[in-house]
């Protein structure tokens, strides 16, 4: 009876050829160290604050929670900047000085210091709304530089989503933008269409422009959407469209918690310790040797559901059980 594994001298140059690279493959594992993804012992991990606010205090706990865990013996330097450290030398030479592994930042002010003082150091950003309009990256897939990060955007169609759960006959959502948030426009129209809405946007060049603005939109829509435009929504601005939908009974989706306490229908808002999570995630990937082109932004995660239950009533609006159940708050 003949062997079952004999060598076939026909198979034999493509065995052969085989074997030679395994044992190639197993060399150049053991004897080549891998610079690549070599992990950080003992990551200095140096944290930019760009206020003490708790939602700042929650996102630092949520990212030092996530690393200490996988790694106990990572070190945190943290500075809180102001006037005074923006411009602080010393500042910038002493976290070099220090063994900087990985910058954290959280906020806007923080992360435009880091990026403006440390192009050769890893910074991961936390509590940043729009990124790349903010010209931190280049797009959230490929963020490019020395720079990711965990971002407070909410996707767009998440957003939409929960306007057509609330309106059930949305086929046209407005919007109102200025040059600031133009680069946001041409992604929703699209995202708006794949859901079966048409995005109609209104261009705000000047605040007297904002009226008409307002009631060509209450025409032909069934929903205002809105983006946090700080051009757009100072506070005058954003009381008169409050009353304004209010009046012409449009259910309006505030972008925040703080405009549906004020009379919005409901808003989306975030988990801010969940943001700091996802960032402490981003940077343990780095401490275990992830190439840093790898690391995409992250979107929120974790989203709370608001409403206003008098605009509801007021616009004859119902929301709907299942997010009445779910609901972060229910302003009265």
């Amino acid at each position: 009876m003949e062997p079952q594994h004999r060598f076939d001298m026909k198979q034999g140059p493509k065995n052969l050829f085989v074997w030679l690279c395994f044992f190639l493959t197993i060399a150049v594992v053991a004897f080549c160290p891998n610079t690549a993804f070599s992990q950080i012992e003992q990551p200095h991990i140096v944290v930019f604050t760009s206020d003490s606010l708790v939602s700042t205090t929650r996102t630092l706990s949520g990212a030092k929670n996530i690393i200490l865990q996988y790694f106990p013996d990572a070190t945190f330097e943290e500075y809180l900047l102001n006037q005074e450290t923006l411009t602080d030398t010393t500042l910038k030479s002493q976290c070099r000085q220090n063994g900087t592994d990985i910058i954290l930042t959280i906020g806007t002010s923080a992360t435009k210091f880091a990026k403006d003082n440390f192009s050769d150091i890893p910074i991961v950003f936390s509590g940043v709304l729009y990124p790349a309009l903010s010209g931190f990256i280049e797009s959230p897939d490929h963020p490019g530089g020395n720079l990711t990060g965990a971002s407070l955007d909410i996707p767009i169609d998440v957003q939409f989503s929960y306007f057509k759960q609330i309106v059930p006959n949305l086929k046209r959502i407005g919007v109102l933008y200025t040059e600031s948030t133009a680069p946001l426009i041409p992604s929703a129209k699209v995202v708006a269409q794949q859901l079966g809405l048409t995005l109609v946007p209104r261009l705000i060049k000047e605040q007297k422009e904002l009226p008409q603005a307002l009631d060509s939109l209450a025409e032909v829509t069934q929903g205002l959407w809105s983006v946090a435009d700080p051009i757009l929504f100072d506070p005058q601005s954003t009381r008169y469209i409050l009353k304004t939908t209010l009046r012409k009974m449009v259910p309006f989706m505030g972008f925040s918690r703080h405009v549906v306490e004020s009379g919005a229908l409901f808003a989306l808002d975030f988990d801010y310790k969940a943001i700091g999570i996802q960032a402490g995630q981003i940077i343990n990937k780095l401490i275990e040797g992830t190439e840093f082109s790898e690391l995409p932004v992250t979107s929120t995660d974790v989203i709370y559901f608001h409403y206003n239950e008098k605009t509801a009533k007021h616009i004859k609006v119902i929301i709907p059980k299942d997010l009445v159940a779910v609901a972060k708050e229910v302003y009265r």
